[in-house]
C-alpha cells in the first residue's frame, strides 16, 4: 500500500481530485488531497498576503497533523512547486515525488521564472483587470475536456492568489531529494510549457520519466490510465 499526498494545481482544491480518491483507495492505497488556503472550501481564507510559502505550509501541515510517512507525493502542475518546497522542508516523511505535467523549479526559481515573458505579462495584466491587482483568473481548462467535467469544474475552478506566482521558491534542506518521477502529459495545449521539465528528467541522474496519452487534467480526464501508471511508478524499484 502506498500512501498518496496530492499538492494539487492552480486555481483547484481537493474536489479536482474527486475521481481519483475512490480509484486509489479500492486499490489498497491511502490517499490524502489538502486544498491550499484562499482555495476550493477554503477560499474564504483568500487575501493578498498568501503566497508559496503559506501553500508549502498547508501540505506540511496535513503530513504532520496525520503524521504522515513513508509519502508518494504527487505534484501537479503549479503543484510542483509546492511538492518541491514540502520535500525540501520535510524529507524525513517523503519516499519519492511524483511531478505530474508540473513546474520542478530549482533554488530561487518562481513558477513567473519558469514562464515565456510574455505569458508573465499576459498573466499580470489579467491580474490588475480582472482580480483586483492580487487574484489570477483561471486559465481555460485544456479543449478536450468532456463537457461535463468542464460544468462541474467551473464554479470551482477559483480565482490563485498572484503573488504564489511570483515568489522564488527556497530550498534550506542540505541532503539529497527524494527518488523523483516525472508524467508528462501528450496531449499538449498552444503551450508546451512542461516539455522542459519531462526533458530534465531525461537526462538528469535520479530521475524517471513517463508519459501518459492525456491533455494536462488526467485526474479529471483520464482517472483510469492515471491510476495504472501511478501503480507502475510506485510498484518498480526506483
Amino acid at each position: 500500500m502506498a500512501v498518496f499526498v496530492v499538492a494539487h494545481g492552480a486555481w483547484s482544491a481537493a474536489w479536482a481530485w474527486k475521481k481519483m480518491r475512490p480509484l486509489l483507495r479500492a486499490a489498497g492505497h491511502d490517499v490524502w488531497t489538502p486544498t491550499y488556503t484562499g482555495l476550493g472550501e477554503r477560499a474564504h481564507l483568500a487575501s493578498p498576503a498568501v503566497d508559496l510559502d503559506t501553500h508549502i505550509a498547508d501540505v506540511i501541515g496535513a503530513l504532520e497533523m496525520e503524521d504522515l510517512r513513508d509519502v508518494v507525493l504527487i505534484g501537479h502542475s503549479y503543484g510542483g512547486m509546492v511538492a518541491t518546497g514540502v520535500a525540501d522542508r520535510a524529507r524525513e516523511r517523503i519516499a519519492q515525488i511524483i511531478y505530474l505535467d508540473a513546474f520542478v523549479p530549482e533554488n530561487g526559481q518562481s513558477v513567473f521564472d519558469l514562464q515565456p515573458a510574455e505569458a508573465r505579462e499576459r498573466m499580470r495584466e489579467l491580474a490588475r483587470s480582472a482580480g483586483d491587482g492580487w487574484r489570477l483568473p483561471p486559465n481555460p481548462m485544456p479543449a478536450d475536456t468532456p463537457a461535463a467535467d468542464v460544468a462541474w469544474a467551473a464554479g470551482r475552478r477559483l480565482p490563485h492568489p498572484i503573488k504564489a506566482f511570483e515568489q522564488p521558491l527556497r530550498l534550506i534542506g542540505k541532503g539529497p531529494a527524494p527518488p523523483r518521477s516525472y508524467i508528462y502529459c501528450q496531449r499538449i495545449g498552444p503551450s508546451d510549457v512542461f516539455r522542459q521539465f519531462a526533458e530534465r528528467a531525461r537526462r538528469e541522474a535520479g530521475w524517471r520519466c513517463f508519459e501518459i496519452d492525456a491533455s494536462h487534467n488526467p485526474h479529471i480526464t483520464a482517472p483510469q490510465a492515471l491510476l495504472a501508471l501511478l501503480e507502475k511508478i510506485v510498484a518498480t524499484e526506483t
